[in-house]
Parts: C-alpha cells; sequence; structure tokens
C-alpha cells in the first residue's frame, strides 16, 4: 500500500511538474517563434497632408508601429520627425537616437534634434553634431501620395541603412 502511495505522489508531482512547464513554456516559445511563423510585413502610413508643411517645418508624426499586436496599446504607436525640404521633397527621421535609442527632441531655434538621455545632437539633416551617436539619424522611406504624405514604417530602423 506505501508503494502505490509513494507512485502516485510520484506521477502527481510529475504532472503538475509538466503542467506548470507547459504553462510558462508555451507564452515563451510563442513569443521567440512568432516572428519566424508571422513575419511582419512593413505598410505605408499616412503622416499627413503635404500642404500643412511649410518650406523648413520640421514636425512630429505619430505612426502604428506595424509589429504591435492587438493588446499593445499606447506601446503601439512609434514617431518620425518628418521635415519639409522643397516643394516635394522632405527629410524623415525616426525619433529614436542612434545611440541607446531615446526619444530625440527638435529644437525650432537652435535647429537642432537633441537627445535627452546622453546628450547626443543632430543638425536637421540628421548628421551627428555633438555627444556619444555613432552615426545620424535613421531615415525613413517616404513618398507623396496624392495630397498625403506617407512613411513607409519598419520594424528595426537600422533595415533601410546600407551595409
Amino acid at each position: 500500500m506505501n508503494s502505490s502511495r509513494r507512485q502516485f505522489l510520484t506521477w502527481l508531482s510529475v504532472g503538475l511538474t509538466g503542467l506548470i512547464t507547459a504553462a510558462i513554456g508555451v507564452p515563451i516559445l510563442g513569443y521567440l517563434l512568432g516572428p519566424l511563423l508571422r513575419p511582419v510585413e512593413n505598410e505605408w502610413r499616412v503622416a499627413g497632408k503635404v500642404a500643412d508643411w511649410r518650406l523648413g517645418d520640421t514636425k512630429l508624426v505619430k505612426i502604428e508601429n506595424p509589429a504591435s499586436l492587438p493588446w499593445a496599446g499606447t506601446t503601439a504607436e512609434s514617431a518620425a520627425w518628418v521635415r519639409r525640404t522643397g516643394d516635394a521633397s522632405f527629410l524623415t527621421f525616426s525619433v529614436h537616437c542612434t545611440h541607446l535609442g531615446c526619444p530625440v527632441n527638435w529644437l525650432d531655434d537652435a535647429q537642432l534634434f537633441l537627445c535627452p538621455c546622453h546628450g547626443g545632437a543632430y543638425y536637421q539633416d540628421g548628421t551627428v553634431a555633438a555627444g556619444p551617436p555613432p552615426r545620424p539619424l535613421f531615415n525613413l522611406p517616404w513618398r507623396i501620395n496624392g495630397e498625403n504624405i506617407e512613411l513607409r514604417t519598419i520594424v528595426l530602423p537600422t533595415e533601410n541603412e546600407p551595409q
């Protein structure tokens, strides 16, 4: 009788351990394998009307992150800086500093992008002016579609950078 009780408790503990392992392991595997099973497509998002920008204007535009999940909430939003440089030409940058990814701010009076984390500074064309950033701001693809300017969302800003 003692042997069957011991065997029952052994099977019970093995079963509960397996159940707990599955409960923890399945979400982790889903997180790790999800991008391989469902790759995220880069999409074009409307940033605004071309007429909303005057020559030399730099504006922050909010766009939806293509890799977001339905329950992501505000983390599904990303942003970009859009600067009009001509009648039909724009400079578009990821909002993230190339040093550690902090969001950069545009200072109109100084005509500089500044990173609040470690003092990185960028000129209006996105090139590094000062501080620790190792390279210019990441450019985002853009196009004019009718009366709108559209930005191509990218999962990682480095996807468009030359190697």
